[in-house]
């Protein structure tokens, strides 16, 4: 029993979990400032329960698609390893997303659309479009996305200048995670025999162009949130800094693409403490 329960712990993949819940957080403050919380508190609360609970519906479902994979190349996860058996997996993952779903409500209607949304995305995505490239790539991008204007959702108490707030934050962190994911398909071409990922389709050099293409499109828009008075001056003068790194992955998404997914993640991080700067002033 100890064993079985240590394995769906794994299961869950917890530091992901809690990021996803960090994301939701950052999302409720960009929306309506630390001072704007206190009205939203249990709505923003349950958000993150919901988010850690949807986060690690999707790992274990990802695990119960992967687990013939998994059984070559991450033979110590749960499955593969005996410590949960596969319909185990996939019914700790429905009871995750109905719980998950159920709680929702809580958080208030368009919370709850997302919810929904990012169900039958992520279904969808494990079902059908893992394999795809580019359309999985985008579905990735929004669920990313996703957790911050789910955070916003619980906490914008109807003011549509708090959704115009996360919705910037939504779309770039979109536009990142896209080039980033497409990244890293240049980076695994090589291995990706299972797959049709875009660099197989359209060929690494076309496929580093998009990647480039997105984040160059994400840096242009990055001033908008301070040029339409949406975010001040401590969201510009931060977001600049993550530009310049996103500028960089974009020259290089080709030639290194390890480099530039390495270093994307970490303009996606300096974009966090932009749009958070900019919320906390509020």
């Amino acid at each position: 029993m100890r064993t079985s329960m240590r394995g769906y712990i794994v299961l869950l993949r917890p530091l992901n979990c809690c990021i996803a819940a960090a994301a939701i957080l950052v999302g409720a403050i960009v929306a309506v400032g630390f001072a704007g919380l206190g009205g939203s508190a249990i709505q923003v609360a349950v958000a993150a329960v919901v988010g850690v609970l949807f986060t690690g519906a999707g790992n274990a479902l990802n695990d119960y698609y992967d687990r013939e994979v998994d059984k070559i190349n991450h033979p110590a996860r749960p499955i593969p390893s005996g410590r949960v058996s596969a319909p185990e997996a996939l019914r700790f993952a429905a009871i995750l997303f109905v719980t998950a779903l159920a709680l929702s409500i809580l958080a208030g209607w368009l919370a709850l659309l997302i919810v929904v949304i990012n169900l039958a995305a992520m279904v969808s995505y494990e079902v059908r479009f893992k394999r795809k490239g580019s359309s999985g790539n985008v579905i990735i991008g929004w669920l990313v996305a996703s957790l911050f204007i789910f955070g916003g959702a619980a906490a914008y108490n109807g003011s549509m200048q708090a959704l115009s707030r996360v919705s910037w934050m939504g779309l770039l962190a979109f536009l990142a995670t896209l080039g980033r994911e497409i990244v890293k398909d240049i980076e695994d071409v090589a291995g990706d025999v299972d797959r049709r990922t875009l660099p197989m389709v359209i060929g690494v050099d076309k496929a580093g162009f998009m990647a480039s293409a997105a984040f160059v499109f994400g840096v242009a828009l990055s001033p908008l949130p301070f040029v339409t008075n949406v975010l001040g001056a401590a969201y510009l003068a931060v977001v600049t800094l993550a530009d310049g790194i996103f500028i960089y992955c974009a020259w290089i998404s080709t030639a290194n693409p390890t480099l530039a997914s390495r270093a994307a993640k970490y303009g996606m991080v300096v974009a966090l403490f932009a749009f958070l700067a900019g919320g906390a002033a509020l």
